[in-house]
């Protein structure tokens, strides 16, 4: 499928709280616009009601999937001018935006996938999967890690479990790094993701390829720890999320 960058302005057509201080903005997708999971685009606020030193433009991982009827980003909620904005702007407000951009995405290759999310990161997996499964199945073993501090914080956790019970070749392992500040329960795991955890979850996964994004830190210090688990560099994929 073709996925020539372009730019075009289209609007604002839904808004969603995801998470916690996360939230998905959706927007029209023009027909004749193609992209494919896991890429990203450029985002600008045309004539904005505030700005402050950080402009009107950012950069967004698309969350939607590409069979999906409409472009939806999805981003944590910090106190920025531009997240004010787009929290705020009456539906049918016009923004400029430019892409598709990247090429985060599965491989060909008959060998399984090891995706590692962080936050946020999990915006490019979710748009992998819900367009991967959603026209059929996974064509090899997928295992999803996905670290959030609480339970409170996980953005589309409901989803990837009923994707994780529609196909047998996904398994979702969800972890939460600061359980004492929940009000929820939780019988998962615990820890930051490390090599311990992907030992006790990876059984039987020969020869994977791994895909992390994520916060810079988190996916450098992956990238790290699996170079250091005899991981060849050729096999790992990364995305990272900056100022989000």
């Amino acid at each position: 499928m073709s996925a020539t960058a372009r730019v075009f302005q289209t609007t604002l057509v839904g808004r969603e709280l995801v998470a916690e201080r996360t939230m998905s903005f959706r927007f029209d997708k023009p027909a004749d616009w193609e992209y494919r999971a896991g890429q990203s685009i450029d985002m600008t606020l045309l004539d904005p009601p505030e700005t402050d030193a950080e402009g009107n433009l950012r950069p967004f991982t698309i969350s939607s999937a590409p069979r999906e009827n409409v472009i939806t980003i999805t981003t944590r909620l910090r106190d920025t001018a531009f997240k004010r904005v787009l929290q705020t702007v009456p539906f049918g407000t016009e923004v400029k935006i430019e892409g598709p951009f990247g090429d985060f995405k599965l491989h060909r290759a008959a060998r399984p996938a090891v995706l590692l999310a962080g936050g946020i990161g999990i915006t490019p997996f979710r748009s992998i999967l819900v367009e991967t499964i959603g026209g059929g199945s996974l064509p090899y073993r997928v295992v999803l890690f996905h670290a959030n501090r609480r339970p409170e914080d996980a953005a589309f956790a409901d989803e990837l479990r009923a994707l994780e019970r529609k196909d047998p070749n996904l398994t979702f392992v969800p972890t939460m790094t600061a359980m004492a500040d929940s009000a929820q329960p939780w019988d998962g795991e615990r820890d930051h993701i490390d090599a311990a955890m992907l030992a006790r979850h990876l059984g039987g996964v020969v020869d994977p390829i791994y895909y992390v994004a994520g916060p810079a830190g988190m996916v450098q210090a992956l990238r790290t720890m699996l170079v250091a688990s005899d991981v060849n560099e050729d096999d790992i994929r990364t995305e990272e999320f900056s100022g989000y």
